[in-house]
């Protein structure tokens, strides 16, 4: 049994399909050269799965982490005054995940959550989020630039269904039987 087979049991068994599926399951597509048929036919299977609600796609973010856009905004300022002042460029998002990595979640699931969780940030934790900014910005124009050929992390927009929808166009657009006439 292959991984999608594996995966579309998991979510008809569960009755969801969470993120990390989806994203297993887009990943085997997009770099699979060929699929089986048993494969085309498990994905058929959660396609109808999903449309009947025998399986709910669990959406990828019910919450947010506070501490995100207050790293990324104090990451925005510091890495623009340095460039500003110099010739050199700053990759944003290394610099924010190298400071998130050493501070604590906040996360909420509402609005009010949320704006509780950005005072409580505000209050208590300010000036470690400058520091570690600050200490990641510093480390970035210190370090050499290793694996030039690496890619960020990409999103689509399109989702697992999407991609499966392409997917099938792409390699099963000849799979329908013709009606014959009788």
């Amino acid at each position: 049994m292959s991984n999608i087979e594996k995966i579309v049991e998991q979510a008809l068994q569960d009755g969801y399909l969470t993120p990390a599926m989806e994203a297993e399951v887009g990943r085997i597509c997009d770099t699979a050269s060929e699929l089986s048929i048993e494969e085309y036919m498990a994905l058929d299977r959660l396609m109808g799965s999903l449309l009947t609600g025998e399986v709910v796609a669990v959406p990828r973010k019910q919450f947010i982490n506070v501490i995100e856009e207050l790293v990324l905004t104090e990451a925005i300022s510091q890495v623009a005054a340095v460039e500003a002042k110099s010739d050199q460029t700053l990759d944003l998002g290394d610099i924010a995940a190298y400071a998130l990595n050493r501070l604590p979640p906040l996360y909420a699931t509402t609005e009010e959550g949320a704006n509780y969780q950005r005072e409580k940030a505000r209050d208590e934790l300010a000036d470690l989020i400058t520091q570690q900014v600050a200490e990641s910005v510093g480390r970035s124009l210190n370090q050499p630039e290793f694996f030039p050929e690496r890619r960020e992390l990409q999103r689509t927009e399109e989702g697992l269904m999407g991609q499966v929808n392409k997917l099938l166009k792409g390699y099963a657009h000849n799979f329908e039987q013709q009606p014959t006439a009788a």
